[in-house]
């Protein structure tokens, strides 16, 4: 059985992400024709960070301020968004910034968010990235994903595949990490938008959703919700609040995601064609003020998460180390803490986290977490810019 959080000792817990769900309502959830599968594995319960001290993290690129994304061309060089919405290019020592980047709505948690290179970049060219976009109806902005190629130092060829709306003012949960899986299909995620009872259980309504399109933006017709009455067929799974980590595990071939809970309550999810993760329906957190959001953790109608953190660490940015510079984290995530200001090893054992280990502490808000082509872990630090995580030599 899984035991009931309670909102006893929470009054210690710290704010998730510095936005306030102060209603205390739920979404009824949004009937289909399809049951999602049911997860077979019970929740654990939270464990506690031990601390590891044998790893520290070298400079590689200054004066970024909020390096929100990471990824890599096949000259092994780096591409790196700007929350303010700058996209740079490392290369050989030196950083250049491309012109020519649409324009970047920069309210609260928006702004210039992820970038992808196309897992064919050799042969077509194809960079991704996702970003708060004012274009559409609406006041404020809503997340959208563009793909472009890059010119010398510009971006040309720029399409928007996909833009969320309508638009809001709000300045919270845009999400947005993208990811590809194996067969090429292209994954980006968009948070709720602080519309938790009205968006995350609607699939007619985007936000709080993970998306599956084809790599030129086109809708994969085997997407769960294609032909269902007036659903945004790009949804994939539902019911999340702001997925902010995504990867490709590559092992299973499935697509992860971590995603910030409420107070108490972050979460990593199993993504499944038409899933629906519960969101604000189940939720093993609070609200800030220590209200109850819900009683309810789990019904068989949502997908459990396989681990949630207690206490909130705000995670953002999400690896699956596969290098053999790293020998004793192979196998296992990353992922960057902003609450706490510090990277997170968690041990797997399957589909469960058995340790926690904080490696490099006080080292900033952690924005990123990526593993270069080279076998190196990188994390964008805010504030700091691109950190590269290294021994320690005795």
């Amino acid at each position: 059985m899984k035991k009931l959080f309670t909102t006893l000792g929470m009054a210690l817990l710290l704010i998730s992400c510095g936005q306030n769900d102060k209603k205390t309502g739920t979404a009824d959830a949004q009937d289909t024709d399809e049951s999602p599968e049911l997860s077979k594995q019970e929740v654990p319960e939270p464990i506690p960070a031990e601390t590891n001290d044998t790893y520290t993290t070298e400079v590689v690129v200054e004066g970024i301020p909020i390096p929100w994304g990471i990824d890599f061309l096949p000259d092994q060089s780096m591409l790196i968004t700007d929350k303010s919405g700058e996209i740079y290019h490392f290369k050989d020592g030196k950083k250049q910034k491309l012109s020519n980047v649409p324009e970047v709505y920069v309210r609260g948690q928006g702004g210039l968010l992820d970038i992808a290179v196309h897992p064919d970049y050799a042969n077509n060219g194809w960079i991704y990235f996702t970003y708060a976009s004012s274009e559409g109806e609406g006041e404020g902005g809503n997340t959208a994903i563009a793909r472009a190629k890059i010119n010398g130092s510009q971006l040309t060829n720029i399409e928007v595949l996909y833009k969320a709306g309508p638009n809001t003012t709000k300045g919270q949960h845009f999400g947005s990490r993208i990811a590809f899986d194996k067969e090429g299909y292209l994954y980006f995620s968009a948070g709720e938008r602080g519309a938790r009872d009205e968006n995350p259980q609607d699939i007619t309504r985007d936000n709080g959703k993970v998306y599956r399109l084809n790599d030129d933006g086109s809708i994969p017709q085997d997407n769960p919700f294609v032909g269902k009455e007036n659903a945004k067929e790009a949804i994939y799974s539902y019911g999340h609040r702001n997925p902010q980590g995504m990867i490709l595990n590559p092992e299973t071939g499935e697509i992860w995601v971590h995603e910030h809970g409420p107070q108490g309550g972050d979460e990593i999810n199993v993504v499944k064609a038409g899933a629906n993760y519960g969101w604000p329906v189940v939720t093993y957190g609070e609200n800030y003020d220590g209200t109850p959001i819900t009683e309810e953790r789990s019904r068989p109608e949502f997908e459990d998460p396989i681990f949630y953190w207690l206490p909130s660490i705000a995670p953002s940015g999400f690896a699956y180390v596969t290098s053999e510079k790293y020998p004793d984290l192979k196998g296992n995530l990353l992922a960057g803490s902003l609450k706490f200001q510090y990277l997170e090893l968690l041990i797997l054992d399957g589909k469960k986290i058995t340790k926690r280990e904080k490696l490099v502490e006080k080292v900033g808000r952690l924005r990123e977490v990526v593993e270069g082509p080279d076998g190196n872990i990188y994390l964008g630090v805010e504030g700091k810019g691109v950190l590269k995580l290294v021994k320690k030599t005795a």
